[in-house]
């Protein structure tokens, strides 16, 4: 049983001749009706016919996962766990049995496979499961005859043996640990773009598709807005050594490998601006300033699952107050508001002001490591704009800015062009 340890990856899997292996991941819009099955049907016959051992990952048609989540709302808004992911497992297992069948018309030898009978374990967190390790052992044997494995995606079996579910988006997840587990050369996501691009086409007309990016700056992407692949499969892909490769499901053309570092020769100083609308500011006005204070309010916000990300203290002058300035997604801007009010009296500060009119733009680029000025260029291309920037955070390769939402088209197509990323 593959235990998905680090590294484990098409690299470790032996043998000279041998035949190349894919794993291939269809989104909810790929495979959204019978015709996008049959053309879905129709692209994995290709690969098979080019001699490839081939695995399928599919999602739940598109919009079905959402009613299946009314459904379980409508009934009861505190409904069970595993009950909600018994329901909501099942629009992948309705997808993964059509696409069997239109393989099979087209002649192709191919079967279904649900999480529980692979099986992939996770652990028992329903809703957002963590997977523990996958059984490839009948995948060996099915490629052996020559058969396509067509996998439901974004389900699993937990220790209780009650099905479990990965969230949203965790179909990518679920092909990125298959194809750690098959040491697969490859793992195709087809989705409804054709790529990563240095920012989104619909903002920038003149945004570039990168050909290669790597782990780390894909991961940065993912989490700072860009939602071409879950993040969670980048840390995947990352940790095991997973080539991943995005392409259009609607195109047949060149999309974007997502790969080690090592395997871009010339990398570029920024790779892309990335922006997040899901942020919410909040400023505690005149906290005590002394040791433990962070922790007094960063604290009950933890213990609410309420996730911090951009902080800024400022400098008290009298040594005595100073203000506390954070973000948090707007899903917790108000439940965040109503904790930390509530604990006014023990937390001592002078007033609350809070503003969900934000906006984080990022700039994204390994070969940020090596180069000074970037985030003096930064700041000027925002400066000559009019922009003023309210929070600054940074990492080794990244450099996110909070600015007024009304911003937000401006700032990222004048920080692309700052960076020469415009495509001519």
């Amino acid at each position: 049983m593959a235990q998905l340890g680090a590294q484990s990856g098409a690299q470790s899997r032996p043998g000279n001749g041998r035949k190349t292996r894919i794993v291939m991941k269809f989104g909810g819009t790929s495979v959204a009706n019978i015709e996008r099955i049959n053309a879905v049907a129709a692209r994995v016959k290709r690969e098979v016919d080019a001699g490839h051992e081939v695995a399928v990952v599919v999602s739940a048609m598109s919009g079905h996962t959402n009613q299946l989540v009314a459904w379980c709302s409508e009934i009861s808004p505190m409904h069970d766990a595993r009950e909600y992911d018994t329901v909501v497992a099942s629009g992948e297992q309705v997808t993964a049995g059509l696409t069997a069948i239109a393989l099979q018309t087209l002649g192709v030898n191919a079967r279904s496979w649900l999480g529980w009978q692979m099986p992939m374990l996770t652990n028992d967190a329903h809703g957002k499961a963590r997977i523990m390790s996958i059984d490839a052992e009948g995948f060996e044997k099915r490629f052996a005859q020559g058969q396509v494995a067509v996998v439901a995606g974004f389900q699993g079996i937990g220790p209780d043996n009650r099905i479990t579910t990965l969230g949203r988006g965790g179909s990518d997840t679920s092909a990125v640990a298959l194809a750690a587990a098959l040491k697969a050369d490859r793992c195709d996501i087809f989705t409804d773009v054709d790529g990563v691009y240095t920012t989104d086409p619909r903002i920038v007309a003149k945004a570039r598709k990168l050909d290669k990016v790597t782990y780390e700056e894909m991961l940065e992407m993912a989490s700072l807005g860009a939602k071409v692949l879950q993040i969670r499969s980048v840390e995947m892909a990352m940790k095991h050594g997973v080539r991943v490769q995005v392409l259009s499901s609607f195109e047949d053309k060149p999309g974007t490998l997502v790969v080690n570092e090592d395997e871009i020769m010339e990398q570029e100083l920024v790779s892309g601006i990335a922006y997040s609308r899901d942020e919410a500011k909040i400023t505690l006005v005149a906290v005590p300033d002394r040791p433990g204070v962070a922790a007094s309010i960063f604290g009950p916000l933890s213990d609410a699952n309420i996730n911090v990300d951009m902080i800024v203290q400022n400098v008290s002058e009298d040594g005595k107050n100073t203000d506390m300035t954070f973000t948090v997604s707007k899903g917790d801007f108000e439940r965040a508001k109503q904790v930390l009010t509530g604990k006014q009296n023990s937390l001592n500060f002078r007033t609350l002001i809070s503003d969900s009119n934000v906006v984080k733009v990022s700039v994204i680029g390994v070969g940020m490591r090596s180069h000074a000025g970037i985030a003096q260029r930064m700041f000027r291309a925002l400066a000559e704009k009019g922009i003023n920037i309210q929070v600054i955070s940074t990492s080794e390769i990244k450099i996110s800015v909070l600015v007024a939402e009304e911003y937000t088209e401006l700032a990222v197509r004048a920080l692309h062009t700052a960076y020469g990323l415009d495509a001519e």
